[in-house]
């Protein structure tokens, strides 16, 4: 599928991207002026802030004890957490644990190729991806959990290990800063990377455009299951990309090739949403087929809520590994 921009009025759009935009709610920070912060940490901290105040006004008060898992019984374990029901029902002991107390390894994978510099926002993929990522980071950090980064294009740019500890964050964050300046989109490099040096069983979450072809993408991504990790995606998508709802004849540049193409938009509306539509579909069933949390949505929509998906994502992937273990007959 083309990636396209228009020049000299460039916008730049790639046909294989998508998502559905959620209306903004009224007591989230609305991004355009939450870019406006220059200091990326000071932004990740006004998203983390914001989320847990709207989370204690919301129907999901509370949200944040739901426990992730059951481990069983050892001598010596805090009785308190036995959960007795599970106890009646299967005569075995399980204690509950909970998401804070997980001590998760992450690491972020996020995309700096040329195709995150499109915005028809006052700020681009690249500016949002940074800050959902350091969002995310700022957020483990406070819950005990270390974070690891991986930054890439064509190629891996900087990578740093996984680490909870004084000063690692503010490392992270300046790496983040740094601008997109690659050309083209390439998952193989870094996930083949990231499945070489980390040997420890993490949490891989990849935050990108996804532009790339459906077939060498699940392979990667299979690679990195294999080996036991745990996969989400944040598919970002910019509103004009899902839209295409140009409406004068302009010349379109594929920023990561540098080829331009005049096209009438009106003429290729209809064949660019189907391709878009079926690109999204096939990313759709890659995930369904490896069993990856694939958060698809808009650069217009507040970063809380993606913060919010990460959470529930986990505690409901939680909710099945619980439902297995008490289904899982006694030895």
């Amino acid at each position: 599928m083309p990636r396209l921009t228009s020049a000299p009025n460039t916008v730049e759009s790639r046909a294989s991207r998508g998502g559905v935009a959620e209306g903004h709610d009224r007591n989230l920070i609305d991004p355009q002026s939450l870019m406006a912060i220059r200091n990326l940490e000071l932004r990740a901290r006004g998203v983390v802030e914001g989320f847990w105040h709207g989370l204690h006004r919301s129907p999901y008060h509370g949200f944040s004890a739901e426990f992730t898992e059951y481990r069983q019984y050892v001598p010596g374990d805090d009785l308190r957490y036995l959960d007795w029901r599970v106890l009646a029902r299967t005569d075995r002991h399980y204690l509950k644990k909970f998401e804070d107390e997980t001590n998760l390894r992450c690491h972020l994978l996020v995309d700096q190729s040329r195709s995150m510099t499109y915005g028809s926002l006052p700020y681009t993929k690249a500016e949002y991806a940074a800050t959902l990522a350091a969002t995310l980071a700022y957020f483990l950090q406070l819950q005990g959990d270390a974070v690891g980064l991986l930054t890439f294009d064509e190629r891996v740019r900087d990578y740093l290990p996984a680490r909870h500890r004084t000063g690692h964050l503010r490392r992270l964050m300046l790496q983040l800063e740094r601008p997109a300046a690659g050309k083209a989109t390439d998952l193989t490099a870094p996930l083949r990377h990231i499945v070489e040096i980390v040997r420890k069983r993490s949490l891989m979450v990849l935050i990108s455009d996804l532009l790339v072809p459906a077939e060498p993408l699940e392979r990667n991504l299979t690679a990195l299951t294999a080996c036991g990790h745990e996969v989400v995606l944040f598919h970002l998508l910019d509103p004009a990309e899902l839209a295409f709802e140009f409406n004068q004849a302009v010349t379109f540049r594929d920023l990561e090739s540098g080829r331009d193409l005049f096209l009438d938009p009106t003429r290729v509306r209809e064949t660019y949403r189907t391709n878009l539509h079926a690109h999204l579909a096939s990313l759709d069933a890659v995930c369904q087929r490896l069993g990856i949390d694939c958060h698809r949505f808009d650069t217009a929509r507040p970063l809380e809520r993606a913060l919010f998906d990460f959470l529930r994502g986990r505690m409901q992937r939680g909710k099945r590994a619980r439902t297995t273990a008490m289904r899982r007959p006694a030895p």
